[in-house]
């Protein structure tokens, strides 16, 4: 065989071989993409209308059914929140929203996947964007939608270990006023200045002020409780072994995960503390919830769930510890209630 003709051989097999491992590719991230794969959940077909965010009176949840609304915001009435679902075009790792305005930790795929913080309106159209610095974890409002907080690992990727950095801000999205990360605020901690290295903040929860808020704090392996002052910079331990705290809409008490034990497979339990008196009461959920809870109402606390299949689901279960929990959504993840 002629120098020329090995040459066209070569390049005639490097191209197949090009084909055949782009349509391998093509093949494989088809079958991992969850918006071109079947099975999960059965969920209700889709209702027709548009998703908002300023009717009172439905959840809005990140959609994690199998199929083409895969990873969507949507929406059902909270008298029938098993029933069809209204589906928008707004692609969210989290999401959150109250009074008109909603919060979406976005991912923007590709070669390199980046991440950022997008402020909605009613109508889901952007009003702010702010690029993060990690992996979306969790995204919180202010009760009049005006606070917005968000929490990003920046290393690691979850919060059973205890490798794991975070960062969490703060946006007031009426001034445009915005505190890049926590860890810029003065600590106190027994009354007493307190300062460390390894400090780490997550799970933001406002009260109605709009200046106050709860958050997770952690250092030296422990978890803390913390009161947030916004216009002092400043925040204060108020009790132990307290992570991703959720504020009641009557402001009277916080849920929240308790580590109850070492098996990383475990470790929490659905904590409620009453604020005045700083009762703590165990709920009814015994599988160990890795979410920031959130509340239906001043009675029912609502979070999601992992199936067998590793497909989200969101619960209910009363808040005094009572009762036992419910499916309410099949197929979602990252619930707000929009009173």
């Amino acid at each position: 065989m002629s120098r020329s003709m090995r040459l066209v051989t070569l390049a005639v097999a490097a191209l197949v071989l090009t084909a055949v491992a782009v349509t391998y590719v093509l093949y494989f991230a088809g079958r991992s993409d969850p918006r071109r794969r079947t099975g999960g959940p059965t969920v209700p077909a889709a209702a027709t209308g548009q998703v908002d965010l300023k009717t009172p009176g439905r959840l809005v949840f990140r959609s994690t059914a199998l199929g083409p609304d895969y990873g969507y915001l949507a929406s059902v009435p909270l008298t029938d929140t098993t029933g069809p679902r209204t589906f928008s075009k707004t692609d969210c790792e989290r999401v959150y929203a109250a009074n008109g305005t909603g919060l979406c930790l976005a991912a923007e795929r590709g070669a390199i996947t980046s991440f950022h913080a997008v402020v909605l309106d009613a109508g889901l159209r952007e009003m702010r964007r702010f690029k993060l610095s990690g992996a979306p974890s969790r995204a919180r409002l202010s009760a009049d939608g005006r606070m917005a907080s968000w929490t990003v690992f920046v290393y690691g990727d979850s919060y059973a270990g205890s490798a794991f950095s975070t960062r969490t801000s703060i946006l007031d999205t009426r001034t445009g006023t915005f505190v890049g990360s926590l860890e810029e605020f003065a600590v106190y901690r027994n009354g007493a200045r307190y300062q460390s290295p390894d400090l780490n903040f997550w799970g933001v929860t406002f009260t109605a002020d709009d200046n106050r808020f709860y958050a997770t704090m952690a250092t030296k392996a422990k978890t803390y409780l913390v009161e947030g002052d916004l216009a002092k910079h400043e925040v204060r331990t108020l009790w132990e072994n307290v992570e991703c705290p959720s504020l009641s809409p009557d402001g009277t008490r916080l849920v929240y995960k308790k580590r109850v034990s070492s098996n990383p497979s475990r470790p929490w339990r659905l904590h409620v503390l009453e604020l005045s008196s700083m009762r703590d009461t165990l709920l009814a959920e015994p599988t160990s919830v890795d979410d920031q809870a959130a509340w239906l109402d001043d009675s029912t606390v609502v979070y999601g769930l992992s199936d067998s299949k590793s497909v989200s689901n969101i619960w209910a279960v009363p808040a005094d510890g009572s009762g036992k929990p419910r499916m309410i959504v099949a197929g979602g993840v990252s619930p707000a209630t929009i009173r």
